[in-house]
């Protein structure tokens, strides 16, 4: 390639559509992570959506466009690391959208009460029982030496220093400083008022949008802002218990309250999706989000979250009652924890292994402190992302995580559908989730598929030999491809003389095309575990990012193909998808006759002691 080509092809731009999955749309957290990596590239990288061109680290542009899920919009680079900046950002997205879940949506149980009672949209669920107060400030002005630009730099390095054990409110934090740290705020301010006028600016950007409930982020780093420039609004909190009454709170706030006497919020504006909401139920705090614009504070009432109703002036038994879930509530949240190392056993008496999903050895290590019996879907695709690993790095990797658990079932890689890799050029498929995915991309990329084996093997054996580890092979959809994948694996068993001898082999079930064969693949698999996300997608010909379409994740088809495959087998077989977890559906799963549950770390605490009540 000569010079000139060369400054060519580096000032030709270059671009790719890219599609929100995500079911909160492109918002603020995951928009200030991608600006952020935006600024890796020696390239100008522009946004192109809805008519407008924007400078893709400019985070309260991209913000204000509200882009929702189904919408695209074009990435387009230009510059001397253009087509490596487009193949990172590409995959970056697509990871920033796969880790971006829905907040569920809380479901209220049916309670009524005599006493007079308001409705509301749960945000937190929980009991409280306290008098009402309403939401009151106290302003202060301090002589303060500071410029406002000195006073965004303060707050900035405060947001950046801002680490706790609350990941939620770690990445709000993040996510605000990158609104500070924005072109806009870089500018000269005659005076405060011109800051402000700013941040009206923004806010009435969004408060027709999907976003509206970020509005309450540019309040948050004004008053941070004015806060530095010696003009104060406190909180005034009672020293003791109290329900507080609010129009809106702001992100900052929710640490305050949290470590006052507080027993319960009532927003009477806002989202369940806010970053307020979001901290709140991160710090367990019953919260519901009541829109009147008058709440008696009456000096006694029930906030009970998990039906979705405030009790005003309640009477004395109803106060009595309330007491008492709340006791067992409680009882049961620490019986949980408690007993979170201990095995989870049916009534009967019937043990059922819990195990975890896990993407890293980060969660590894959180899934072992929430008392996970094992792992019961290692995702090794963090390791490839980004760059080709080397041997010893999957080796070390692998290792790490081998030695905190006795049992172990490791995927391996999991490419095609809606990921790739930079490194690798996979051809264009029209319908890439039909097409090379899962074990097809291992069998047609075989040198990346066998390092991966050996790096297994070699950390399996550096491992110590009571461990059980199981390799799973993803997308398996013919008898064939499980034969061709086990056939490398033992041949890269033989040319490095590792003994085998703890290892079993399986396949994920996603595909129905193996409900019906499930009993030929029994003469040869050792183990199944179903992933019920992509077997629902499979049975329905629905893609599960679809912005529309949706199917229940206890949908009758479902659970009767699950019905089979317990019947058919002969084998081990579990459970690793979503449906997992999900609290309707453990009676039945277990009912069925299923033993082996794996979810994500988190959920692992309640799932074996829900478990023991079935």
């Amino acid at each position: 390639m000569n010079f000139i080509t060369k400054i060519f092809q580096n000032r030709t731009p270059i671009q790719t559509t890219l599609t929100v999955t995500s079911a909160n749309g492109f918002h603020l957290r995951p928009i200030a992570k991608f600006a952020n990596e935006v600024k890796r590239f020696n390239a100008t990288i522009t946004l192109h959506a809805k008519g407008e061109h924007i400078d893709a680290t400019q985070v309260p542009k991209i913000l204000s466009l509200s882009l929702e899920k189904g919408e695209s919009f074009e990435l387009i680079c230009e510059g001397k690391e253009a087509e490596e900046a487009m193949q990172h950002l590409k995959l970056f997205f697509e990871q920033l959208m796969q880790d971006d879940p829905q907040e569920e949506t809380i479901k209220q149980i049916q309670k009524s009460y005599q006493s007079q009672t308001l409705k509301g949209e749960t945000i937190a669920k929980g009991i409280a029982i306290a008098p009402l107060v309403a939401y009151e400030t106290t302003h202060q002005t301090e002589q303060k030496e500071l410029s406002i630009a000195q006073a965004i730099a303060e707050v900035r390095d405060k947001l950046a220093r801002q680490h706790n054990n609350n990941k939620q409110a770690q990445e709000i934090a993040m996510a605000q400083k990158a609104l500070l740290e924005d072109p806009l705020f870089d500018q000269v301010f005659e005076n405060i008022e011109a800051f402000q006028t700013l941040i009206t600016q923004q806010i009435n950007q969004l408060k027709e949008g999907k976003f509206a409930s970020r509005i309450a982020d540019y309040r948050d780093i004004e008053q941070q802002v004015l806060s530095c420039l010696g003009i104060k609004k406190r909180l005034k909190l009672p020293n003791t218990p109290y329900i507080l009454v609010a129009h809106d709170l702001l992100p900052s706030e929710i640490t305050l309250i949290s470590q006052s006497p507080i027993r319960g919020v009532i927003l009477q504006s806002g989202s369940s999706t806010s970053h307020v909401a979001i901290l709140l139920r991160s710090e367990a705090i019953p919260a519901m989000i009541i829109p009147k614009k008058e709440i008696p504070l009456t000096p006694v009432a029930i906030l009970d979250a998990n039906s979705g109703n405030l009790v005003l002036n309640p009477s004395k038994e109803e106060i009595n009652q309330a007491k008492v879930t709340q006791q067992q509530e409680q009882v049961q949240q620490k019986i949980s924890h408690q007993r979170r190392f201990e095995p989870a056993k049916t009534k009967r008496g019937r043990p059922i292994k819990v195990l975890a999903n896990i993407t890293d050895l980060t969660s590894a290590k959180e899934a072992k402190e929430l008392g996970a019996d094992g792992i019961g879907l290692l995702r090794t695709e963090f390791l490839f992302m980004d760059h080709k690993p080397l041997l010893h790095e999957q080796i070390e990797t692998y290792t790490q995580i081998f030695e905190l658990f006795n049992e172990i079932t490791i995927r391996t890689l999991d490419i095609g559908g809606d990921k790739s890799l930079p490194y690798i050029d996979i051809p264009k498929e029209e319908n890439p989730f039909l097409g090379l995915r899962g074990i097809r991309f291992s069998l047609w990329e075989k040198d990346l598929f066998k390092e991966q084996l050996l790096a297994i093997f070699q950390a399996s054996k550096q491992s110590n030999k009571r461990k059980k580890i199981k390799i799973m092979f993803p997308m398996v959809s013919d008898k064939q491809e499980f034969r061709d994948a086990k056939a490398m694996a033992l041949e890269v068993a033989k040319k490095f003389n590792i003994d085998l001898s703890s290892i079993q082999f399986g396949i994920m079930i996603e595909v129905p095309s193996v409900i019906l064969a499930i009993k030929l693949f029994d003469k040869g698999v050792d183990f199944y575990s179903i992933g019920t996300n992509d077997l629902t997608q499979y049975l329905f010909a629905i893609e599960r990012t679809h912005p529309t379409l949706k199917v229940p994740p206890t949908h009758p088809v479902v659970m009767s193909a699950l019905k089979i495959l317990i019947d058919t087998t002969r084998k081990p077989i579990s459970i690793c998808g979503e449906l997992a977890g999900l609290e309707e559906a453990t009676a039945s799963l277990i009912g069925m006759g299923y033993d082996t549950l794996s979810v994500s770390a988190k959920l692992i605490p309640t799932l074996k002691e829900r478990i023991r009540h079935v």
